[in-house]
């Protein structure tokens, strides 16, 4: 027997919720956690390599100027800082794990940027969206305090609007495009590598943080 327009209704439905149920089954939550670690080429190296991070987007955040430039905000007034935007599945990695890996992938302890690159937009900083993450973020920084037994100067201050950074800050790291550079025309990938051995990073950090440096290899 045929069924009819009407009695086919409720059949469409339950058919509608049961693929609805299967896709999103299939997209896994993701939740956004804002940092500030010195260099954004540098800090979305290190997070992109991390298990259960879908990507890590370079930006500015925490100052007034609306769609500033990195030549603004590395000049310094704009109130940015150098910023990644780390989108994450809390099924995989918590963001008690990211904060731990972020105070021992940067000096914390330094209040006048970071590394060789010095100034406001270079400071190390926390952007919080909601309660649970700034009960996170304490509970980390005073972790880490306690790890070094010293002064932690990472503030800890509410997610304000993120601005995406220039087209050719991202992914820098692996970028395949010829830069002219002090050492003469390279890689983008290349350069970034002797960007990052030439500012001493990871020598600080092997230093201050020894073998829980999470990001320092060799």
């Amino acid at each position: 027997m045929l069924l009819g327009l009407k009695d086919l209704k409720p059949v469409l439905l339950v058919i509608a919720i049961f693929f609805g149920l299967i896709a999103e089954c299939g997209q896994a939550r993701a939740d956004t956690l804002t940092v500030a670690g010195g260099c954004f080429w540098c800090v979305e190296s290190d997070f992109e390599s991390v298990p259960g991070v879908r990507g890590v987007v370079s930006g500015y955040t925490g100052g007034k100027t609306k769609n500033p430039t990195y030549k603004q905000v590395t000049a310094g007034g704009t109130g940015h800082y150098e910023a990644v935007q780390i989108q994450f599945e809390p099924s995989k990695v918590s963001v008690d794990t990211l904060l731990n890996l972020f105070f021992r992938s940067v000096d914390p302890t330094d209040a006048g940027g970071q590394f060789c690159d010095r100034g406001d937009s270079y400071r190390t900083a926390i952007f919080v969206s909601n309660a649970a993450q700034r009960a996170a973020a304490e509970a980390a920084k005073a972790e880490a305090g306690s790890a070094l037994g010293r002064k932690i100067v990472t503030p800890i201050l509410a997610a304000s609007k993120f601005y995406k950074a220039e087209d050719y800050h991202q992914n820098y790291y692996k970028g395949s495009k010829i830069v002219i550079t002090r050492f003469g025309p390279v890689k983008q990938s290349t350069a970034y590598k002797k960007y990052r051995a030439g500012c001493g990073r990871d020598a600080r950090v092997k230093k201050l943080w020894g073998s829980a440096a999470p990001f320092v290899h060799g």
